[in-house]
């Protein structure tokens, strides 16, 4: 009985490790750099919602590795730790505990990176991240949410070292072909839905940059009907350019549009999709399936980022339907 007791015990306050790999599209010792001072993990570490009020990083074992997050409301948290391995462009150990802004300690985390080349150009970059709950009750939601947090991290890390001059010829000739769909189901006509995909002032509310609020528009243009084409344009933080680039090829009002388009960083072409939206009406509700056919060129992007893209897109449509 006391064995099961301690058993329990300790799955309460133990957690399977996290697993994650990314690719980036940069040579793997910039990636590798990103993590070795305070002032490039200030740029991105941490999930979309929270802003980095302080942090001290010296890459060095036992070196400090210390980062006050602040939230949406204004509390802080903290990841307070050391660095246990440091192997230069090829992995890092860091032991962290997190806390509250109070610093009362919440858990701890064993994280280990490793830095490789990836097969097609760019870097690999694999996370084990190992927990034990100090504050079960206040620590397992945030342990919880830990995939979807480093997600969003990584998403940031991705376009800072783009942003901050990934290697352009890291994966210099590489194509990927990747094809990959999404449902919504939206509660308003189809017609207004149709509307809010074609008309240039209602598509103007949802199909933007950033959800961040990064994104300085430069230029629009939309002209929804066969041969039409449509243009969106804007500066990054950073100073980096994106242009998106579509020509429709298919209108069939409140049904079908079909069109293909092009990415660009800068000047440089970074893929060339083609686009199917269908549209089904069910009473005052509207379905809408999306199909993306992309290639993907030089490894500046990829189907898996595309994807969150279009569905933060979708989801903002649906936002724009409340109103």
């Amino acid at each position: 009985m006391v064995k099961a007791v301690e058993a329990m015990e300790r799955s309460r306050l133990e957690r399977p490790p996290l697993r994650i790999t990314r690719t980036f599209h940069a040579p793997r010792r910039m990636v590798f750099k990103a993590w070795c001072s305070a002032d490039h993990v200030s740029r991105w570490f941490g999930p979309n919602a929270v802003s980095i009020a302080e942090a001290r990083v010296e890459a060095r074992v036992g070196g400090p590795f210390e980062v006050c997050m602040r939230g949406p409301d204004g509390q802080t948290n903290w990841a307070r730790g050391v660095f246990l391995e440091v192997v230069a462009d090829e992995r890092l150990v860091i032991d962290l505990t997190a806390a509250d802004g109070a610093g009362r300690p919440l858990f701890k985390a064993l994280t280990e990176v490793r830095f490789s080349d990836a097969p097609a150009g760019g870097a690999r970059l694999d996370i084990v991240q190992t927990y034990a709950l100090i504050d079960p009750e206040t620590a397992a939601p945030m342990v919880a949410g830990a995939e979807e947090g480093w997600r969003e991290t990584l998403d940031k890390l991705a376009a800072q070292v783009v942003r901050h001059g990934g290697d352009e010829t890291a994966a210099a000739g590489a194509v990927a072909h990747a094809t990959f769909h999404l449902e919504r189901t939206y509660d308003a006509p189809v017609e207004r839905v149709w509307r809010a995909l074609t008309d240039p002032a209602a598509k103007s509310a949802w199909f933007t940059g950033s959800p961040e609020g990064e994104f300085e528009l430069i230029e629009r243009a939309t002209d929804v009907r066969p041969g039409g084409r449509e243009r969106l344009k804007g500066r990054w933080e950073g100073k980096l350019v994106s242009t998106f680039d579509a020509i429709y090829h298919d209108v069939i009002e409140n049904v079908r549009l079909v069109y293909s388009y092009e990415m660009r960083l800068n000047d440089q072409k970074i893929s060339v999709s083609l686009a199917t939206m269908e549209l089904s009406s069910s009473g005052a509700r509207t379905s809408l399936r999306v199909t993306e056919q992309g290639a993907f060129l030089d490894g500046y992007d990829d189907a898996g980022e595309r994807e969150r893209g279009t569905g933060y897109l979708l989801d903002a449509l649906g936002a724009s339907l409340t109103g």
